[in-house]
């Protein structure tokens, strides 16, 4: 259910409105817009009577949300949300491209690759610290170490950092780190953990399921958000079907209408989804092309000596390449692509 506050609605009058909903034993969802307040509410396992509500001073209308998800769609909130990371706004005008390796290997690796990203545009350093592999006779990440490094970078560079966290346990360290956090696609469903980066400060990534429904993928944002973090990015990173030829299929079709249903900004993952470097900044093209907000991407100054995921890291050249095209595809789709972060150092 949606309460929309007239546009002279004072804070008491929204307080008050809150606090009816505290009443029923419900959870109030005050949500600013540019002209007028309007409060989102969610924990009803039934129909609640709105004239409770509506005769409230300062109500206009109270409007049932029909879909289960509730906080992540535009019946809740209509207006794009914008995420400010440091200097950058995730949802705006301005595409953002997040770029780095896929695993933190060393301090020269990343503070190196990090510089010639930010020269060529990239906006954030992407880079995992903890990684989630299938085997687990491969490479786990440096930790902690890991994370020094990735805040080492930023430092010299500007670049704000997304890292991924795999578990509850390496929350505060992620915290202390980190710029936005990111859940992979293994970790959709984990809704412990999803409901502990719900209580954090730090802007959330969150990654779709290998099968996962577009319900699925929102309610999963859903459980962040009913926790109080709003600052959610979704980030459609491929699809398991019958291909052969890409290690996922990257889903496009699936960018559109998360643009439609949902206000949340969407990132496009067309490393992880292709699995080889030469479909990247073809599918990196198309992305923008269908609307996403930014792409992350993977990028390795000599690929074939990483330790993660090599074959689908793109080379420093290929970056650049990439930046280079999406400056031409982003003003075609009404958007821009400038450069990325100011060095602090």
């Amino acid at each position: 259910m949606l309460v929309v506050m007239k546009a002279n609605a004072e804070q008491a009058d929204v307080d008050r409105v809150c606090q009816a909903v505290s009443d029923l034993n419900l959870t109030a969802h005050p949500i600013p817009g540019k002209s007028r307040t309007a409060i989102g509410i969610t924990g009803n396992v039934g129909p609640v009577d709105p004239s409770l509500l509506s005769a409230l001073p300062g109500v206009i209308e109270v409007i049932r949300v029909t879909r289960p998800y509730k906080l992540t769609g535009r019946e809740m909130q209509p207006e794009d949300t914008i995420i400010r990371v440091g200097d950058v706004r995730v949802g705006g005008p301005e595409i953002a491209v997040i770029a780095g390796p896929c695993s933190v290997e060393s301090h020269e690796q990343t503070v190196s690759g990090a510089r010639h990203l930010r020269e060529h545009g990239a906006h954030m350093l992407r880079g995992g610290a903890f990684k989630p592999r299938t085997s687990p006779y491969t490479f786990q990440g440096l930790g902690e170490e890991g994370l020094k490094i990735l805040a080492e970078a930023r430092e010299q560079t500007g670049l704000p950092v997304v890292s991924e966290l795999m578990d509850i346990e390496n929350i505060e360290l992620a915290e202390r780190y980190v710029d936005v956090i990111q859940i992979g696609a293994r970790n959709m469903q984990n809704y412990p953990l999803l409901r502990r980066v719900g209580r954090s400060s730090k802007p959330v990534l969150l990654k779709r399921g290998l099968a996962a429904t577009l319900e699925e993928f929102l309610l999963a944002a859903e459980y962040i958000m009913a926790e109080g973090n709003r600052n959610v990015m979704l980030c459609e990173r491929g699809i398991r079907t019958f291909s052969d030829y890409s290690r996922f299929t990257l889903d496009l079709s699936v960018v559109p209408e998360l643009k439609r249903i949902s206000h949340l900004p969407v990132i496009v993952d067309p490393s992880h989804a292709a699995g080889r470097r030469h479909l990247v900044i073809p599918l990196a093209r198309a992305a923008i092309a269908a609307g996403a907000d930014g792409v992350m991407v993977e990028v390795h100054a000599e690929p074939n000596r990483a330790r993660s995921d090599g074959a689908q890291a793109l080379t420093l050249d290929m970056f650049s390449e990439l930046m280079e095209e999406l400056r031409i595809i982003a003003p075609a789709v009404r958007r821009t692509a400038s450069g990325g972060a100011n060095p602090t150092a």
